[in-house]
């Protein structure tokens, strides 16, 4: 008979994470999130999409958002870039509040936004230009930021000659070229392959140690937000509210063998309990046809 593995509250912290959470509840409050709303008019009605979100993020906090498809995760982040309006509500970010797009928050998304037809070193350089920088001043800025990055080898490559994490870096580099407050990520790495997902994971958790940015990450992953987060906010669905902030227990430097950890099953036990709740068996039975033979059993 297994012995099913017994595992510490997700809420119990070493002294080391209590300390850490201490210092970041120190930190100002870099963006406040107040009675967020988004309803949505469509021909068969009205859809609300999120009801009453609220949450704060310190400087230089690493926030992951964490839901089952339909909880609202990327209308949320759309409204803190300013690119949705909400219908309830107001985002304050640094003490302002948040009525469009603005270069105090940069956005890396789940598909490739580079163009296609400009180097990765003219990618970097195009929303340094827009700024009003100088060619020279552009390209001695785009440069230490693709070194940030790792890719200075392929500075003059064009997109179609990366990988997707390759481009997906390139992202990263031209949205925190221009100094954002807060770096908003929308499942970036969601199109790669496991492996190369695991890498992009750890270059962003380099990345983030040597810039000064706030993160907020949109991911439907279990492991990736707890390995990457400081706190973790849970959406449920239908609509998009707010389950619960954790914690991540798990300490600082982060590593791959912290996956088999008691504080990282503990918090992924916690997150599958909100996100995947346990349900009668008969409501996860599909009404089939058979389209084989009776007697064929695969059982």
């Amino acid at each position: 008979m297994t012995r099913q593995l017994e595992l510490p509250s997700y809420k119990e912290q070493s002294p080391e994470v209590r300390e850490r959470f201490e210092r970041i509840y120190q930190r100002p409050v870099e963006l406040d999130v107040s009675g967020i709303g988004k309803t949505f008019n469509t021909p068969q009605g009205s859809v609300t999409a999120l009801r009453d979100i609220n949450f704060q993020v310190h400087r230089r906090e690493f926030v992951c958002v964490l839901g089952s498809s339909g909880c609202g995760k990327s209308t949320l982040i759309r409204i803190l870039a300013g690119l949705e309006t909400p219908s309830t509500g107001e985002v304050i970010l640094e003490g302002k509040p948040v009525s469009g797009p603005g270069p105090d928050r940069g956005m890396v998304f789940q598909g490739y936004t580079l163009f296609p037809w400009l180097t990765v070193k003219s990618n970097v350089m195009f929303g340094l230009r827009m700024s009003g920088k100088s060619d020279a001043n552009a390209e001695s800025e785009a440069r230490l930021w693709i070194e940030l990055v790792g890719l200075s080898k392929f500075e003059d490559a064009y997109p179609h000659q990366l990988s997707g994490g390759m481009k997906q870096r390139v992202a990263i580099a031209r949205a925190l070229a221009n100094q954002p407050r807060i770096l908003l990520m929308d499942e970036p790495f969601g199109a790669l392959d496991a492996q190369t997902r695991a890498q992009m994971q750890a270059y962003l958790l380099q990345i983030w140690q040597n810039v000064e940015a706030t993160m907020l990450f949109i991911t439907h992953d279990l492991d990736e937000a707890i390995y990457l987060a400081d706190r973790i906010l849970v959406l449920r669905a239908n609509p998009g509210e707010v389950e619960e902030i954790i914690e991540v227990p798990v300490p600082r430097p982060r590593s791959l063998d912290q996956f088999l950890t008691p504080e990282f099953l503990a918090t992924k036990q916690r997150v599958e309990e909100l996100i995947h709740p346990k349900k009668d068996a008969a409501d996860d039975k599909l009404p089939m046809l058979r389209f084989t033979k009776v007697g064929d059993e695969v059982m």
